[in-house]
């Protein structure tokens, strides 16, 4: 075992892990923060997405011991500090960019690393970086209007909130 030490949602933390053991694990076993999905265990389908460093990473597929010293971010931490939704977790209420939920973390922490990048990014450009996320629920639609919304760009010419077929 190997003791890990790393901030997560702005909290020091620290565990002692196996050299083997996965940052999702970590995070949801270790540390009880279990918004963080693990749905395929191979990288394939984005439940799992977390911010280390700032960039979105695949915590099922990165080494808790990797993140020594890093800063983490899950969906935990997302929420502005009065608790409230942020911009990105209210856009996905508003224009309904959910329906089962469990892709819904990883989505919202790979549009938020998408829009520090890219402020105003096109509908192609969010589908194009929304590529290693996979929802079997919504078609996509209203995940990409979400994000555009929370961008501040005018979705009106999105259409309807009904589920789109891709």
């Amino acid at each position: 075992m190997t003791k890990v030490t790393m901030t997560v949602n702005g909290k020091a933390v620290s565990g002692e892990v196996e050299g083997r053991t996965l940052l999702s694990q970590f995070l949801r076993d270790g540390l009880g923060l279990t918004g963080t999905h693990v749905g395929c265990d191979t990288s394939q389908c984005g439940a799992c997405v977390v911010h280390v460093n700032g960039q979105d990473v695949k915590s099922c597929t990165t080494l808790a011991l990797e993140c020594e010293g890093a800063e983490v971010r899950t969906i935990e931490g997302m929420a502005n500090p009065d608790g409230s939704l942020s911009v990105i977790q209210q856009a996905f209420q508003d224009h309904h960019g959910l329906q089962c939920g469990f892709c819904t973390p990883g989505m919202v922490m790979t549009a938020s690393a998408l829009l520090a990048q890219n402020p105003t990014p096109s509908e192609a450009e969010i589908r194009h970086y929304l590529e290693g996320n996979i929802c079997r629920c919504t078609g996509y639609h209203n995940i990409v209007k979400a994000i555009m919304a929370a961008s501040g760009q005018d979705v009106s010419h999105l259409g309807s909130d009904a589920i789109a077929a891709e």
